[in-house]
């Protein structure tokens, strides 16, 4: 599946949600991540984000599409996480 995933953590816990992100998808900007993941890895992910995160303060939205065949991507200004189709 692919998600999109933002997150909206307080300054002394985003660090660490930034660093559980980048295990699982692409940073894109700020507390912006995508990417394919599988069921059981989402799962682990929203588990450690849920640990590190004070459900009074910080916000966490997660989309979920089951395949990316009818959507496009468009970046407008400064991509600031560029993917390379060269590997």
């Amino acid at each position: 599946m692919f998600v999109i995933l933002f997150y909206d953590f307080g300054e002394k816990r985003v660090g660490k949600a930034l660093k559980i992100c980048r295990k699982y998808l692409t940073w894109v900007q700020n507390s912006v991540f995508e990417g394919e993941i599988t069921q059981a890895n989402l799962k682990k992910l929203k588990h450690e984000l849920s640990s590190k995160m004070d459900k009074e303060e910080d916000s966490l939205i997660i989309y979920t599409f089951a395949n990316m065949k009818y959507s496009t991507r468009e970046v407008i200004g400064l991509e600031k996480n560029p993917q390379s189709i060269f590997l």
